[in-house]
């Protein structure tokens, strides 16, 4: 089990929202780069960057999150707004050790299926959940299909992961869904990286029994709800095992 930070970009900034919503913004931090070496420092070994404005259309963060890669000394995977072959043979040529991909794969899953192809265990497919159905484009629309069903057809792709976003848990810092999480976990062929709502140890711990790979922790991390030296120091340089990323 590896507890990996997010690092949220949003006009160049290190940014926690509630719930996603962009007039609900609750950290703001002006060095992206600095935020990922600290984390580092701390001793954790993977980090998970969103680029929020190319996921919603609003711009993008290109060269902050050419800082992030060239000033991490750990592994770091890239998501947000990434649609096409381009943009992930961009991050994969720019030194990203995955590429996160949400809304065009769960919309499009032969699209999905090729690249996957392509990029054997390079790719991690984004899959944010409300009431069990997939929700995409920043959670404005919902899918008519289950997650279940959805894994049903990932555990076909060589994938490198899948993180399960609990939509109606994010940002909350009330504890994730730990019976979706479990359902997916053990559906799933590929290691399941959990978010939303992770605050505390005792939550980390819950996902770790319940067959979960990874955590990624943003709000409770940036408020200091959650100790970060505690966390690095019992899940920051774990692994995901065997077939997965390093």
């Amino acid at each position: 089990m590896i507890a990996i930070p997010a690092i949220d970009l949003r006009d160049g900034a290190c940014v926690q929202l509630v719930g996603g919503d962009y007039a609900d913004e609750r950290v703001r931090l002006d060095d992206p780069a600095a935020v990922a070496r600290d984390w580092t420092r701390q001793g954790f070994t993977r980090l998970h960057v969103v680029d929020l404005d190319a996921a919603t259309g609003r711009g993008a963060n290109s060269e902050r999150i050419r800082e992030i890669i060239a000033a991490s000394a750990v592994p770091v995977q890239v998501g947000g707004g990434v649609r096409d072959e381009g943009a992930i043979e961009r991050w994969l040529d720019a030194g990203a050790a995955a590429v996160v991909v949400g809304t065009r794969a769960v919309e499009d899953l032969d699209w999905l299926a090729e690249v996957a192809e392509q990029w054997p265990a390079s790719l991690i497919v984004a899959a944010d959940v409300r009431g069990r159905r997939i929700v995409t484009r920043g959670w404005e629309h919902t899918l008519p299909l289950d997650v279940l069903e959805a894994v049903e057809r990932f555990n076909t792709m060589p994938l490198g992961g899948l993180l399960v976003t609990a939509v109606h848990k994010e940002g909350q810092m009330q504890g994730t869904d730990l019976v979706l999480m479990e359902d997916v976990a053990e559906a799933s062929v590929a290691p399941v990286i959990a978010s939303g709502g992770v605050t505390t140890l005792a939550d980390v711990r819950a996902l770790e029994h319940r067959g979960v790979a990874g955590a990624v922790i943003g709000m409770a991390l940036y408020t200091g709800a959650l100790d970060a030296a505690a966390l690095a120091a019992q899940f920051g340089a774990s692994d995901f095992g065997d077939g997965v990323l390093a």
